[in-house]
């Protein structure tokens, strides 16, 4: 069995001083340490969620910002394209009544200008016809007369030809 002597016993009462010193000086703060530590680092873990939900929240702003921003840039887009079509629109119909109305001016030039042509040769077409005829006869005729005889068988010529039957 064993023996309890005195040495023994001194031991024991030096180890339990021992265990006794060291929980008071060592083992509380020891403890103390640990829970300070297990304190600040579920600290951190905390802020560390709360920094991570603001994160999350600040992109999804920022992606919500970035979505706002494709959609004016596409509104404004379409606004413009719109706005680029009226005025095309507008440049046409513009350019095709000019076009419209220099045509007509210059049909109604083409045809004054035809007119007095025509006005021009049958003024001419008297004078020689009444020369000739002068001539022709030998003498001379009157040249009101000549020129209404002249006159009056060119107008039945133009409406012959436009009836479609010969003046004579």
């Amino acid at each position: 069995m064993v023996d309890l002597n005195a040495t023994m016993l001194a031991m024991m009462i030096n180890f339990a001083i021992v265990l006794l010193l060291l929980t008071k000086f060592a083992w509380n703060p020891l403890l103390k340490i640990l829970a300070e530590r297990q304190a600040r680092i579920a600290g951190q873990i905390e802020a560390a969620d709360q920094e991570r939900l603001a994160a999350e929240k600040l992109r999804a702003e920022y992606q919500q910002q970035m979505q706002n921003a494709k959609s004016d840039a596409q509104s404004m887009m379409d606004k413009a394209l719109k706005q680029a079509d009226n005025t095309k629109d507008e440049i046409i119909a513009s350019a095709r009544e000019e076009h419209a109305r220099l045509l007509e001016t210059a049909q109604g030039e083409i045809a004054r200008e035809r007119q007095q042509a025509l006005e021009d040769i049958r003024s001419e077409v008297v004078t020689i016809s009444v020369a000739a005829a002068a001539k022709i006869i030998g003498q001379s005729v009157d040249e009101k007369i000549n020129a209404k005889l002249v006159d009056d068988f060119i107008t039945r010529m133009d409406a012959g030809k436009q009836s479609g039957t010969p003046p004579c």
